[in-house]
């Protein structure tokens, strides 16, 4: 299993109600796909302030395979989403921060 991780740091200028709606947007992304097998959206909740470098908001995809990973990231909803997200972030894609995690 393949675990995305995506975590985003919006400008604090932005709208919580905004964040909200381009994050569930994820959901509809990944609803028509094969092989996802979960998604959760949230905020960060680390007590390790120092370390969190802005990122307060994120997702996490788990993917059965990495073909199925491969197959979301070519994906034309994908796209579209993803370039939402890189200009909603703050520096556009350095406010973003992508780790794929292989979970036995």
């Amino acid at each position: 299993m393949i675990r995305h991780h995506v975590f985003v740091r919006f400008p604090s200028e932005l709208a919580t109600a905004d964040i909200d709606e381009l994050l569930a947007d994820v959901h509809d992304v990944c609803a028509p796909l094969d092989g996802v097998l979960d998604v959760r959206i949230g905020v960060n909740v680390s007590p390790e302030e120092p370390v969190v470098h802005g990122f307060r908001h994120g997702f996490v995809i788990d993917f059965a395979t990495d073909a199925d990973r491969d197959a979301y990231l070519v994906d034309e909803q994908h796209g579209a989403f993803g370039g939402r997200l890189v200009a909603a972030a703050e520096g556009g894609t350095d406010g973003i921060l992508v780790f794929d995690l292989e979970v036995a």
